[in-house]
């Protein structure tokens, strides 16, 4: 028995169906709702509960690309006359292009429109928060929204290494090809916030954090370089980061190497926090996954899903299995949707070379690169924050059109991949995905749509 036969424009129409269902399914305001409940004169955060009488402030503090609309989901959730009778404040870090209108919690452009990098403003945000945090009493209630891109919004370095110095690391890392983990075991050494920072420094008798997950395998420590998640510093894992990806004699890694070295002769111990804290993970990939494969189903394709468990390595690789996977399903009887979550890695090419891209580009073109005959398959590929790499789309598409295309153009493929210029090619094909900013993030998100040979 085989699934329908569908046209090339069905499949390409289904998979960015199917992909915009599941980043839908984490959206701030639909996580939020499913955590965050007024009672009457009750607030239930998860399986807690406050009497809005007893609680004297209720602060909200923390950042990340979702952090907008969570705000904005948590005053509507609490409601007009919840604001009036609670001493509601708070300020959070977000993009500048994910900015809204809010009531009580002010909302700060920590860093500009598709730049992944910190800024003084973020540091000035990260400064406020803190301020407030150790102003808080046993009362009071410290909400921390968190979401993916946290890091870059929560910039706080610590004495002897400048704001200036952790940009110049962090691009120096990432050229380097280095994870997620290993750039947020150094970048929390490095930080007065990251690492439990904020769990530190905050006075109130409860904090409690609300996680949109964006790291494989929901890590707390790692989203957002865990500010609330009580840890003791290990220095020597940011030593161990810093010498495996082969970086240690640049000058800003040598100074970093010299704090690390310092840091771990001392042998901190952790400090316990004032207060409790809870960490709630509200959102990952997984919920996107499922969401996208509900999708599926009602579209009629029988699907299988994989959703973000570990890191996955080099986005070619990767590339490389799914299109495998993609040419099997096409050919054997069985599922004929394949929905899958991860975040692969990309070794940028040298900046004499170096064109335009993001990872979910890259692995789009290397799966191009990877099997020639397109017929009857569609791969769809992109970030579920709508952003990829240092460009304004989301990702990618590959379908028969887009390598019919290609060839007619006599594209070459792998010259584009071996200058990181995805984006390039994929603008002259048409199989650029632009969303723009979906305020929320949790890792990526591929679907590959098949149209099965008859047996």
């Amino acid at each position: 028995m085989t699934t329908p036969r569908r046209t090339p424009s069905e499949l390409r129409d289904h998979a960015l169906r199917i992909w915009r269902a599941g980043v839908a399914g984490v959206a701030p305001a639909r996580l939020l709702a499913e955590w965050v409940q007024l009672d009457g004169d009750w607030l239930l955060v998860g399986d807690e509960q406050f009497a809005l009488a007893d609680l004297g402030r209720i602060a909200v503090v923390g950042g990340g690309k979702a952090g907008a609309a969570m705000a904005v989901a948590l005053e509507a959730t609490l409601g007009r006359a919840a604001l009036v009778q609670t001493d509601l404040t708070g300020v959070m870090s977000v993009p500048a292009d994910c900015l809204a209108p809010t009531q009580c919690i002010e909302l700060v452009a920590g860093r500009p429109a598709g730049v992944n990098e910190p800024r003084a403003e973020g540091v000035a945000a990260v400064q406020r928060m803190l301020q407030l945090a150790t102003s808080l009493g046993p009362r009071d209630l410290c909400l921390c929204l968190l979401s993916g891109g946290g890091s870059a919004l929560l910039p706080a370095p610590i004495a002897g290494f400048s704001l200036a110095d952790k940009i110049e690391l962090t691009r120096l890392l990432s050229a380097a090809g280095a994870t997620i983990e290993q750039l947020n075991a150094v970048r929390r050494e490095l930080s007065a916030i990251k690492g439990g920072g904020l769990a530190r420094a905050c006075t109130a008798g409860r904090l409690i954090s609300l996680i949109i997950s964006d790291v494989p395998g929901d890590d707390l420590a790692t989203i957002a370089s865990g500010p609330t998640v009580p840890r003791v510093p290990t220095p020597q894992a940011a030593i161990d980061a810093l010498h495996e990806l082969r970086v240690a004699d640049e000058p800003v890694v040598r100074r970093a190497l010299t704090i690390l070295q310092d840091a771990a002769a001392r042998r901190e111990s952790v400090r316990p926090s004032v207060g409790r804290v809870d960490n709630f993970l509200i959102g990952n990939n997984a919920v996107a996954v499922d969401a996208a494969g509900v999708e599926a189903e009602r579209l009629g394709y029988s699907h299988a899903m994989v959703s973000a468990q570990a890191p996955e390595g080099p986005a070619e690789e990767v590339a490389r299995k799914l299109a495998g996977m993609a040419a099997d399903m096409r050919a054997t009887p069985g599922p004929d949707c394949l929905i899958s979550g991860g975040e692969p890695t990309v070794k940028l090419a040298p900046p004499e070379l170096r064109g335009r891209g993001g990872r979910n580009q890259q692995l789009c073109l290397a799966a191009l690169d990877a099997m020639r005959d397109w017929q009857g398959i569609a791969l769809v590929s992109g970030g579920t924050d709508g952003e990829d790499g240092p460009t304004d789309a989301a990702g990618a598409l590959v379908d028969e059109q887009i390598a019919a295309e290609a060839k007619r153009l006599q594209l070459d493929s792998r010259d584009y991949l071996a200058r990181s210029d995805a984006y390039s090619f994929f603008e002259q094909v048409g199989g650029l995905i632009k969303t723009g900013p979906t305020n929320t993030n949790v890792c990526d998100l591929r679907v590959i749509t098949v149209s099965q040979h008859e047996g």
